[in-house]
């Protein structure tokens, strides 16, 4: 890793979201610098699911040789961003370096989007970082070192990474927008730049977005923070940069990335935004262990499911007995694979679950297939689910079955395009962690 060079000893650095994940690793790294940290986050009393509060944060901050200034801030509000500004100047005298760490996610499409969470987004990721940003800068133009780090990827304006989580895509760009706006305003006196991951990395986010296993796919936060730690040494003349850590890394003279990996050795997914388009994503994905099966149905067109009406001729009691018997009668890998489903479900699956799926495949066996894990005792096959439906996936059959199979990881598959999701993402993230269940099977 690199190393420590006592470069930022004595410099305050404002931090947003330190209180886990990326944000606090770059803290700790400056730490042991001995600089000085304001921890300004939202978290002062430990949440149910996340690790970590601003205080625990001081304390391992003091621990590894810094000193800490713990606020409660959210940045979405003014008054809160401006009194740890105020508190920071009259502990430390003064603010070198502010990181507009902090930032909202969910990867969902237009429609599935409620604009509570669009504003969320807006407000915390774009707005959160420009007003940070302009409450700091009167004394970041003070300071020797002054500079602005945005976690924030370079702006690729390739349709595939607006088309899930377009509101998203907007929000994160819009933080990439400030540094092009600002390094070029405060050039040469604060500099202004965006960090990037090469690769996923691992946080409380990605262990919930991801799934279960996701971890041996991801760089632990260590490398954002030498890549931070980099960036902040520089003079200010370097500005106005869209920075990946591992590309910073490699010139820095780094050559074993391994001690950066969660499961060294372990295929290593490719974080969002960075590939120049579909095919290329595809390439990158199948070097790192993904099946070579993404432009399978690229290009075909759903095909909605077409089943004789049983109804007219048989009845309605015999058209349903068909509906919800169909995995039973169908011998292809579809129907073969949604019988090994139906046989895995179990009362404490529903239980714990409480979902209903459809499914919307294309290719060969396409049409409308189901997963109830709501109703009494769960059900599986073809046709409409019954009652409401929380999650919606599109994909090609085949996909689907290397889905199921373990062959095809499902965030891969998200990623690259291979699978659109549309509803409750939290549900979606239930069924994959489901799957294991269902590999051993299959």
């Amino acid at each position: 890793m690199l190393p420590n060079t006592g470069k930022l000893a004595g410099c305050t650095l404002f931090i947003t979201g330190a209180s886990r994940g990326i944000g606090k690793a770059i803290a700790l790294k400056a730490a042991k610098d001995g600089a000085n940290i304001v921890i300004a986050a939202k978290t002062g009393v430990p949440h149910r699911t996340l690790p970590g509060t601003i205080y625990t944060a001081a304390e391992e901050i003091e621990a590894a040789g810094g000193k800490a200034l713990p606020c409660i801030v959210n940045v979405r509000e003014e008054d809160q961003i401006a009194d740890a500004v105020d508190q920071a100047v009259k502990k430390f005298g003064g603010i070198d370096v502010l990181v507009n760490n902090a930032s909202a996610i969910s990867l969902t499409g237009t429609l599935e989007t409620p604009m509570k969470k669009v504003d969320l987004m807006m407000s915390a990721n774009t707005r959160g970082t420009y007003l940070t940003s302009k409450i700091c800068l009167p004394y970041l133009r003070k300071s020797k070192i002054g500079h602005i780090l945005n976690i924030s990827p370079p702006i690729n304006l390739n349709p595939i990474w607006f088309r899930n989580h377009c509101a998203y895509t907007i929000s994160k760009y819009g933080m990439s927008m400030c540094v092009l706006g600002m390094a070029e305003e405060f050039r040469g006196e604060v500099a202004v730049n965006a960090l990037w991951p090469q690769t996923a990395i691992y946080t409380s986010a990605m262990d919930m977005l991801g799934g279960a296993g996701v971890e041996k796919q991801c760089r632990k936060t260590d490398i954002l923070a030498d890549a931070a730690y980099c960036i902040l040494a520089k003079p200010k003349s370097f500005t106005g940069n869209f920075v990946i850590d591992e590309k910073l890394l490699r010139e820095e003279g780094i050559k074993n990335f391994d001690v950066y990996a969660v499961a060294p050795g372990h295929p290593l997914l490719p974080d969002f935004f960075l590939d120049v388009d579909p095919e290329t994503l595809a390439m990158k994905m199948e070097a790192q262990g993904a099946t070579p099966t993404f432009r399978e149905g690229k290009k075909q067109e759903m095909i909605k499911h077409e089943a004789p009406d049983r109804t007219k001729a048989e009845g309605p009691e015999r058209a349903k007995h068909h509906v919800h018997f169909a995995a039973e009668s169908a011998t292809g890998p579809v129907g073969e694979t949604f019988k090994i489903i139906k046989a895995a479900i179990s009362d404490e699956v529903v239980k714990s679950t409480q979902g209903v799926y459809q499914f919307e495949l294309s290719g060969e066996e396409g049409g409308t297939w189901y997963i109830d894990l709501k109703n009494k005792g769960g059900s599986a096959g073809s046709g409409e689910p019954p009652g409401k439906v929380d999650v919606i996936m599109r994909m090609s059959s085949s996909d689907f079955v290397k889905m199921f199979s373990g062959k095809l990881k499902p965030t891969m598959a998200f990623m690259s395009g291979k699978l659109n999701i549309k509803g409750d993402m939290a549900l979606a993230i239930k069924l994959e962690k489901l799957m294991g269940q269902f590999n051993a099977k299959l």
